[in-house]
């Protein structure tokens, strides 16, 4: 099915898969209310490794790698553990609504890299106008020191580093993707980062488990089960079905839905350098994404093969 095709139906379930990912942010700052940022990522990535295992048998996909992908898989995977827990030590220390706002960079960052890195993926002056804008809005909320103060804005600067980070492992996925399918790509840097992860929570965390409560228990169900399986698989699937181009026109939901979720849920500030902030990062994802549609050619009437 072409981009143009997409309907009413599919549409809302985009919609709806860009607010799952939007409250990524805020489940994981009411999982920290009893567990450590590490020890999180860790109990996070292993629900969703185990799901996608479950997920691969059932549907029969291979997850054995020879000796190629392996090799191909490791920087991956150091990239994975990096990004993961800049984002989670980040998180603990900055807003769910900054860390939304940060993160939502990351595409024009990948547009940046891609431009040197990617043969034919070039930077045009629209993608310039929409990178600007995207980076104007990071710089408002790192002045963002009135309200919120100082240890907001180390946090902003970690998850930002853990972006940039992301950044550089997409452009390498994007290199190397066609050695994979996508459930090995997902699945190895998780299953090779857990370790990592629960290392890092008993080495850092002040406390690995401080309580285990409903809240934390839903929020990590949350995050493994609806963002790292199940949303990656549904958005994997839409993405064969309709193309890159009819999603990402839908992206811009995702910092709204982070900001929208950290206001209401965790009762967040809303200040002047966050409004501003959203105008510029939402303006300039769309400014990247938006593709005039092609009008259909116009055909010759239709005559019989033979008259």
């Amino acid at each position: 099915m072409k981009n143009a095709d997409m309907t009413l139906g599919p549409s809302l379930f985009v919609i709806f898969l860009c607010l799952l990912f939007g409250g990524n942010g805020v489940a994981m700052k009411f999982g920290y209310t009893g567990l450590g940022p590490f020890t999180s990522a860790g109990l996070r990535f292993s629900l969703a490794a185990s799901l996608l295992v479950i997920w691969a048998r059932y549907k029969a996909i291979p997850l054995r790698l020879d000796r190629e992908q392996r090799r191909l898989i490791i920087p991956q995977s150091f990239l994975f553990v990096i990004q993961v827990s800049g984002f989670h030590l980040g998180l603990n220390h900055t807003t769910a609504s900054h860390a939304a706002l940060v993160a939502n960079v990351l595409p024009f960052m990948v547009l940046i890299l891609a431009h040197f890195f990617i043969p034919g993926d070039r930077i045009t002056p629209k993608k310039s106008i929409g990178i600007i804008m995207g980076f104007i809005g990071v710089v408002v909320l790192f002045f963002d020191k009135t309200d919120l103060g100082t240890a907001v804005q180390s946090g902003d600067i970690i998850v930002l580093t853990a972006v940039l980070c992301w950044s550089v492992s997409a452009v390498y996925v994007k290199r190397i993707i066609h050695r994979f399918n996508a459930v090995q790509m997902t699945l190895y840097p998780m299953i090779f980062g857990i370790p990592f992860f629960f290392l890092g929570g008993w080495l850092w965390d002040t406390t690995m488990v401080a309580g285990v409560t409903p809240t934390v228990v839903k929020a990590i169900l949350y995050q493994g089960t609806a963002t790292a399986a199940f949303g990656f698989v549904a958005w994997n699937t839409m993405l064969q079905r309709y193309g890159a181009t009819a999603l990402h026109s839908f992206v811009f939901i995702v910092p709204l839905a982070g900001v929208s979720f950290g206001v209401l849920l965790l009762g967040e500030p809303v200040t002047s350098h966050l409004l501003t902030a959203i105008v510029c990062i939402v303006a300039g994802i769309i400014v990247v994404n938006y593709r005039k549609r092609k009008k259909p050619p116009i055909l010759p009437p239709h005559r019989p093969p033979f008259n």
